[in-house]
């Protein structure tokens, strides 16, 4: 199959299967031979993540500078009704020292949020803009949402994954937290079976923390694209169906955008909460 832009090359338009593949496509530093190959960086999902990383830091920066005493702006409500939402959620679900907790809470929400909202650009806005400065041999492929990038949610649950580890050591003790390892739930005479038990749980949770994103976030993402394929239906059914549908899909991702934010967040408490407690 001929990418789109080999397809453009050739005179003629990219057909739907092209144009979904050249959308999917990650700007990487070198072919992907293989499902896991750790030598292979996607440039795209780097940047975007760190863009939204950087951005959700200045926006909290800068509700922290304007915040005042008195009757407080649009801005700054919103942000204390968002904090204080996230105080409430932690201090409900981890029992214990909250003084990192809480903040790595509001961060991983703020961040998602943003990688998420980044679904709302439109799905050509970047490939016209490579086309237009004549990038687009350079750059053939590039994703803006990290979120629909499994690497890029699994990069995060593995960090939640890693503080899932640290906080049963911290809280447990390295003994108690290897004991509990081997002896939980079903005792310490059943140790092999404890241990592959616990190992599995660990990884489930990382994994389908990761998983249940991506899924959400590349499921909006396709439909996106097929809904803009109707764009391209010279007919009434074309034009009714990509604005319509279009429309009414960008209304109901909003929920979804900040709905999966909100769901990971609460895992990721509730997963830290858990290694606050015991079997």
């Amino acid at each position: 199959m001929s990418t789109p832009v080999e397809g453009a090359a050739a005179g003629h338009a990219p057909t739907a299967s092209e144009y979904i593949s050249h959308h999917l496509g990650h700007l990487s530093n070198k072919h992907q031979d293989f499902v896991v190959d750790f030598t292979v960086f996607n440039i795209d999902t780097i940047f975007w993540s760190i863009f939204a990383g950087t951005l959700g830091c200045f926006i909290m920066w800068l509700a922290a500078r304007r915040a005042t005493s008195g009757v407080p702006g649009r801005f700054q409500a919103a942000v204390e009704m968002l904090v204080e939402m996230v105080e409430n959620q932690s201090k409900a679900i981890v029992h214990g020292d909250r003084s990192f907790i809480a903040p790595l809470a509001l961060t991983v929400f703020v961040w998602v949020a943003l990688m998420n909202s980044l679904d709302f650009l439109p799905v050509d806005m970047f490939s016209s803009f490579f086309a237009l400065m004549g990038w687009d041999s350079v750059i053939a492929y590039h994703r803006v949402v990290p979120t629909a990038d499994l690497n890029g949610t699994l990069g995060i649950s593995l960090g939640v994954f890693v503080l899932m580890i640290y906080y049963g050591i911290k809280i447990k003790g390295f003994g108690g937290w290897l004991h509990e390892l081997v002896a939980a739930p079903f005792g310490i005479w059943m140790a092999p079976f404890n241990l592959l038990l616990n190992i599995i749980e660990y990884l489930a949770k990382m994994v389908s923390l990761g998983m249940r994103l991506f899924g959400n976030m590349y499921a909006g993402e396709l439909l996106f694209l097929l809904i803009a394929l109707l764009g391209s239906m010279a007919t009434t059914f074309g034009f009714l169906g990509h604005v319509v549908a279009g429309s009414i899909w960008a209304i109901f991702h909003i929920l979804i955008v900040f709905l999966q934010a909100f769901i990971f967040m609460m895992l990721t408490l509730v997963y830290i909460g858990q290694a606050h407690e015991g079997h």
